[in-house]
């Protein structure tokens, strides 16, 4: 039995079979790649672009609607503000000779025992367009025993590149000198940084929408502010500083000329002449004052001529007569009011031998007696 050359037709068909086979995988294959590749949704666009470009936590499933809000309240767009909280407005250039406001929010972790007591591990600063100008995390000098990270965003691999307290605490006091501080609670955030800041410099959005009435409790939560404000939510995972600084000033920015009144008035202290108003009885204040002058001159001993008064002399020597009261009893034989006790006269009586062993009784008469007279009656 000879054997033929080269392969026979049944094995030319099965490899064209198999590499018609190989070929529509290939296809299949590419077309699912491509697929996986298509551009996401206009929504996770958002999402993807301030995660990235500002590294905040961004809420899932914001209609993008709502940034184009063009409603305005109080001088400010609702849209434009929307995207203040999320950093979507384009970063302007920042000169800080022309920064009047100034938001701040600070993140604290748990240290001791139990992470019972607060330790400051971000702070936060931004401007009055949400730019931000600080963001840096505080290295700690305890042992932390509760990071807090599903309120605070903050992880142990954070204070890798964390500064000392002492810089990030020099650094805030320079770019808050001479600046009006927006917070939430500022008295927390200042407490954490052990520093101190006017009260006049201060707009605490909590204490401001309670006064103001845009609160029903008097110390509203940051998100409840600005879930009524503008009809988004934050802090619903972990907390960002930047975040709830730019929401703090968005809520500021919104309410800041009904908010701004109370500071913009500043009393100021008239100094009157001699010369203005008139005094009593249509006397001008300034003869009223010269009037007093020569009093005070006679008073002192010296007139216009420059001589001592005798007069004068002798009432300044003679001292003050004490007013002495003198009390007067009118009775009867004096025209006094007949029955009438003048309060002065007591009866003395003496008991009988069997009633309280000799005692003495002592009232008063209710009939006028002699003036001033006290009377013992056996």
């Amino acid at each position: 039995m000879t054997l033929k050359d080269g392969p026979s037709s049944n094995w030319l068909a099965l490899q064209k079979k198999i590499a018609h086979s190989d070929k529509s995988k290939d296809s299949h294959s590419a077309r699912k790649r491509r697929k996986i590749s298509h551009e996401p949704s206009p929504s996770i666009n958002i999402v993807a672009s301030a995660s990235t470009s500002t590294s905040i936590h961004f809420p899932l499933g914001v209609d993008p609607v709502i940034f184009s809000d063009n409603s305005i309240l109080n001088g400010e767009r609702l849209g434009e503000l929307r995207k203040l909280i999320f950093g979507l407005l384009p970063a302007p250039p920042t000169d800080l000779s022309r920064c009047k406001y100034l938001a701040l929010d600070c993140e604290m972790v748990g240290v001791g025992p139990g992470g019972v007591e607060s330790s400051l591990a971000r702070v936060s600063i931004v401007d009055y367009h949400g730019v931000v100008m600080l963001d840096e995390f505080v290295r700690q000098r305890e042992r932390v025993t509760d990071w807090r990270t599903a309120f605070s965003g903050v992880r142990e691999r954070d204070m890798i590149d964390a500064k000392s307290f002492e810089e990030i605490q020099t650094r805030v006091a320079d770019l808050l000198k001479d600046r009006i501080l927006v917070g939430h609670a500022l008295h927390n955030d200042t407490k954490a940084l052990l520093l101190s800041h006017p009260r006049a410099l201060q707009r605490d959005t909590q204490h401001l929408a309670h006064k103001n009435g845009q609160s029903r409790g008097a110390r509203p939560a940051l998100r409840n502010l600005v879930r009524d404000m503008f009809a988004v939510h934050i802090q619903g995972g972990e907390h960002s500083s930047v975040t709830d600084a730019r929401a703090t000033m968005a809520v500021f920015r919104l309410h800041r000329k009904q908010w701004e009144r109370a500071y913009a008035t500043v009393p100021i202290r008239v100094k009157r002449t001699h010369a203005e108003g008139e005094g009593k009885g249509g006397e001008s204040v300034g003869k009223k004052r010269e009037r007093v002058d020569e009093e005070d001159a006679e008073v002192d001993g010296t007139s216009d001529n420059g001589k001592r008064s005798e007069e004068v002399t002798r009432k300044k020597a003679r001292p003050k007569a004490r007013t002495k009261l003198k009390l007067k009893v009118r009775g009867v034989e004096e025209g006094g009011r007949k029955g009438v006790s003048s309060g002065l006269s007591t009866v003395i009586t003496k008991r009988s031998k069997g009633d309280g062993g000799g005692k003495i009784k002592w009232w008063k008469q209710l009939g006028g007696g002699a003036k001033g007279s006290l009377s013992l009656l056996r």
